[in-house]
């Protein structure tokens, strides 16, 4: 299969439509359906159902959509991956580290100053990311190492150190009556009807069914919280971030959540290799 065939896949399994796949592709339909026609006949398989309602997948189609976005994530990193070593070898090296905006923030600084003090430190970029953002970027080689949190980050298929492990605590407006308690069940937090918590997009753009605001960054979260229309459980190091007006509460039934550095297992990086050394050093 050529990476061609597999955007143009990809591109109708995701808009269900061929009219407007090809859109999003800059090219006319015929020659994208001859394309996945062809793509079936060489398979052996029916990936897509055609009807007049639109396009449906077939389980054939839902397993090469899956398989073909790591395959053209893989070919992205790969690409990224090289123009950085090129980079390197010409004497520009870099690392990119990325981080969730308003987490691990105490961490990160001491973290790039321990780096920065070694002897053969290179420049380090940090991209600071959305929610669940940080695993994807470093699969597609955007970032070459990352700081995600176990459990809420997928850290299947890289090499990690741990770092740090806190508990959580529920963030409240102020002056809300839950914000005078010295601790608070999980129980009790996920169901004040007056301070729904919020929904965080999901890895394809879409946000799941529910009363909370839709949220995609720290700063909108802080402010919706701080207007009494959200509340949040979040990792106890927010504490240092919170602004006038927040309160944070400790739940000490809520998962415990672990920091982790991670990094792809064939990365041969020695930029990496210091920054991974340094925050276990920490």
């Amino acid at each position: 299969m050529e990476t061609r065939e597999l955007r143009y896949f990809v591109a109708v399994a995701e808009e269900l439509h061929f009219g407007r796949a090809a859109q999003r592709l800059g090219i006319a339909q015929p020659p994208l359906s001859r394309a996945i026609g062809g793509l079936e006949r060489r398979l052996g398989a029916l990936l897509l159902e055609r009807g007049s309602r639109g396009v449906t997948l077939t389980a054939a189609g839902e397993v090469l959509l899956r398989e073909a976005r790591a395959a053209l994530d893989a070919v992205e990193a790969a690409e990224r991956r090289t123009r950085r070593a090129a980079l390197t070898a010409a004497g520009h090296p870099t690392v990119i580290l990325a981080a969730k905006a308003g987490a691990s923030g105490e961490l990160l600084a001491k973290l790039l100053d321990a780096y920065a003090a070694e002897p053969g430190a290179v420049a380090v970029d940090v991209l600071l990311c959305g929610p669940g953002e940080q695993a994807g970027v470093l699969r597609d080689g955007r970032a070459d190492v990352a700081l995600l949190h176990r459990p809420f980050d997928d850290l299947a298929g890289f090499d990690t150190e741990d770092l740090h492990t806190e508990g959580q605590v529920a963030v409240l407006p102020a002056g809300h009556p839950l914000a005078t308690r010295p601790h608070l069940r999980l129980a009790e937090v996920t169901d004040i009807p007056d301070l729904p918590l919020p929904r965080w997009p999901r890895p394809d753009g879409t946000f799941p069914n529910g009363p909370g605001p839709k949220v995609r960054d720290h700063t909108q979260l802080t402010q919706l919280i701080a207007l009494g229309r959200a509340c949040a459980i979040v990792p106890e190091a927010i504490r240092t971030s919170l602004h006038e007006g927040l309160t944070a509460v400790p739940v000490p039934d809520s998962p415990r959540v672990t920091t982790v550095i991670a990094w792809p297992p064939h990365s041969r990086s020695t930029a990496v290799a210091g920054l991974v050394r340094a925050a276990t050093a920490l």
